[in-house]
This record gives C-alpha cells, structure tokens and sequence, in this order.
C-alpha cells in the first residue's frame, strides 16, 4: 500500500491517490482519492472489504493512518518492503504525464484527470483492448 500525490492545473491542488498493488500480478487491486488522512485509509479498507480481498499481511511505508487503519494486520514498514509499489508510482506518473501531454488541456479538469487515471490503471491491470 502507498500514497500517490497528483495535483490538476497547479501543485496547489494536490489530490491524493491510495492505493493497494499486488507486488506479484503487479496489479492496483483497489484505490481511492482523497485527503491523506485516516479517513481514506480506512475507505482503501472498506473498499478492499467489500471486494473479498483478504489483507492479513500488508507493506506499507510508516505512515500512521495505514498503521492505524490496518491495526489487524501483519505490516512490514520500510522503504525494502515498498521498493515495487515506488518503482510503480514512477510508472503511474509516467503513463499519467504521457496521457495528459497528448490530450492538451485535459488534465485541468478534475473529472478528466481521474478518468485519465482510471485508463491507466485498465492499461496496467489488462493491457490494451
């Protein structure tokens, strides 16, 4: 698990992205935007919940809100544990920037820039259709 920052039109409008990635599929399993705080923690919890995914070992970086809204499961905290969720955060910048470059204006709309993720994140889970 890790948090992601994005912002639309200027840094002053950050959006945070939190998301669960399954380091061996390499798919993002479940994800929500928000603030970067506890009460998105815990909707990345609730929404892993109701999709039946089992989470009783996580790693996560040492941020309290995922300490606290994961109480019940195994962590491991550090930078070795989230090196692929890192290298993922890279690629997710990468495929976003990339999107927003060749659409122009696109991304200065709220609605437009999370759509735009949403396709990267189909991209990255099932490939181009």
């Amino acid at each position: 698990m890790d948090e992601f920052w994005t912002y639309v039109g200027n840094k002053k409008n950050k959006v945070w992205l939190i998301y669960a990635y399954d380091r061996h599929t390499g798919e993002i399993v479940a994800y929500v935007w928000g603030r970067r705080n506890l009460a998105t923690a815990k909707q990345l919890r609730s929404k892993l919940m109701s999709l039946g995914i089992s989470f009783n070992k996580i790693a996560c970086d040492d941020w309290d809100s995922f300490l606290v809204a994961f109480k019940h499961s195994i962590k491991q905290v550090g930078k070795r544990f989230t090196v692929g969720i890192e290298g993922n955060n890279t690629r997710l910048r990468t495929f976003a920037r990339r999107a927003f470059r060749k659409t122009c204006c696109f991304s200065k709309n709220l609605t437009n820039h999370l759509k735009a993720f949403d396709l990267v994140f189909h991209y990255i889970n099932h490939g181009w259709v």
